[in-house]
């Protein structure tokens, strides 16, 4: 992955395309830091994590975009996330996902919403990078307040 992402920003130099070029630096700059944070090359794995985390800060910024009526922005975040979304493995359908979360319940049988972090600790390595993890917790937590 890491290589794929190396290989493309070089591509985008060549290229000139501006756009993949600002946002592979930017995702290069996290790799980078996040290797000197841990003393370590990048898995595959917590690289699918930075890739994860820059997508859900641009879902975010796209929600204070809508406030501000940003229409420019807002297409401009929305371009990155696609780009993004090229390093993340196939997406999970909500069907999917919700069946590793019916097997989830089973497995763990929770009795209140206290149980949410042992959900999340059984769904979070089958699930991650794999779906949008802010829908499975708020449909975990839907789930355990229907108790």
């Amino acid at each position: 992955m890491r290589n794929k992402l190396l290989n493309d920003l070089v591509a985008a130099m060549k290229a000139q395309d501006k756009e993949v070029l600002s946002v592979l630096r930017m995702v290069k700059g996290a790799m980078q830091l996040e290797e000197i944070n841990l003393k370590h090359e990048l898995t595959d794995d917590e690289f699918i994590g930075i890739i994860s985390k820059q997508i859900k800060t641009r879902k975010e910024s796209i929600v204070e975009f809508e406030k501000a009526s940003r229409d420019d922005l807002i297409v401009k975040t929305k371009k990155e996330i696609e780009i993004l979304n090229k390093y993340l493995p196939e997406q999970l359908s909500d069907e999917e996902v919700l069946k590793v979360i019916d097997e989830a319940f089973n497995s763990v049988n929770p009795t209140s919403t206290s149980d949410m972090g042992k959900l999340m600790g059984f769904v979070t390595p089958k699930l991650k990078g794999k779906a949008d993890m802010s829908f499975v917790s708020k449909t975990i937590k839907e789930k355990l307040s229907n108790l």
